[in-house]
């Protein structure tokens, strides 16, 4: 089995502080979005780098001690992913499994200045043992610039050398996996894939109420379905925009769909039907995108005015 090192990066304009926040630190009793959480084991993650304050103050904070001006949409922050094959992690206790994300974090703060750290936290309570590494892209001059300290994809790939060669130092048994420059593609979080899933089952039940609206029921159900889509609209406008910067990927898996499923029901099964099942999962985002243009305008633009409020009250 391959023992990859892994280190994912995901940019954010600030909004979604406080959600991530609140999946990162586990401040919620239930995380209905994501089902591989076990909450029982929630006890056993701890911190490397322990949060100062709220997400969203320190990265306000950070930003106003550099001085930098800020347009609506730069990066705020970034979420680092760091993890490995789950077979690395075999036979170890929780001080050895300390100890591989100390290690990992230490080229990280290293790389982005310890002062710009947000948060460095281990999750225990899923699959596979894994770190969130979440810090404000500040440059050392004092700019806000996510694009200058992660770069294009020659610089990411020169980040996965250099945190390869920083974690087999003490890791020998570690490879190094083909770059998202080798293979052209992103890589899609699952997260993603659960929030989809989510979303989507809120979707459905929400078009059942618009496509039963009539002229007899018409106030009762708008504003049934008005309720609903209060709570849905911000995560589908949060959602939309996360995978904006995944559309290639979507659009190669979507067409590989059907060779796919030839592939499959000749009886290759493991990682084919993994990718199967993603390919499928694609088609399921551009449902909920449709459902977007089902919502009626009245209805949209009250949804839209209420999360300009709401972001302005921030």
């Amino acid at each position: 089995m391959s023992n990859y090192a892994i280190l994912r990066f995901e940019k954010h304009k600030g909004n979604p502080a406080a959600p991530l926040e609140a999946h990162h630190e586990r401040t919620k009793e239930k995380y209905a979005s994501n089902p591989d959480i076990d909450t029982d084991r929630s006890k056993y993650n701890f911190h490397i780098i322990q949060p100062k304050e709220r997400y969203y103050r320190f990265i306000k904070h950070r930003i106003e001690e550099a001085g930098c001006k800020t347009r609506k949409d730069s990066t705020r922050f970034v979420d680092t992913l760091v993890t490995a094959s789950p077979e690395v992690f075999k036979g170890m206790d929780k001080k050895e499994i300390a100890n591989f994300f100390r290690h990992a974090s230490e080229f990280l703060v290293e790389q982005v200045g310890r002062e710009n750290v947000i948060s460095a936290v281990v999750h225990m309570d899923e699959k596979t043992p894994h770190m969130h590494f979440t810090f404000v892209p500040l440059t050392e001059d004092n700019r806000l610039c996510a694009k200058e300290i992660l770069g294009n994809r020659a610089r990411l790939t020169k980040w996965q050398d250099d945190f390869f060669a920083h974690m087999v130092q003490k890791y020998p048994d570690l490879e190094r996996g083909e770059s998202a420059r080798a293979t052209g593609r992103k890589h899609i979080p699952t997260r993603l894939f659960k929030q989809a899933v989510n979303l989507s089952k809120q979707a459905k039940h929400i078009e059942a109420i618009l496509a039963d609206i009539s002229p007899f029921n018409a106030g009762k159900k708008k504003e049934e379905a008005l309720a609903l889509l209060k709570k849905w609209f911000p995560q589908m406008e949060n959602f939309s925009g996360q995978l904006k910067k995944y559309k290639v990927t979507i659009e190669d898996l979507l067409e590989e769909n059907s060779r796919l499923e030839a592939r499959a029901k000749a009886g290759e099964s493991g990682k084919m039907k993994d990718t199967l099942e993603k390919a499928e999962l694609k088609s399921e985002l551009l449902d909920l995108k449709r459902m977007m243009s089902r919502i009626p305008p009245e209805m949209l633009m009250q949804l839209q005015q209420d999360e300009k409020h709401q972001t302005r009250g921030r």
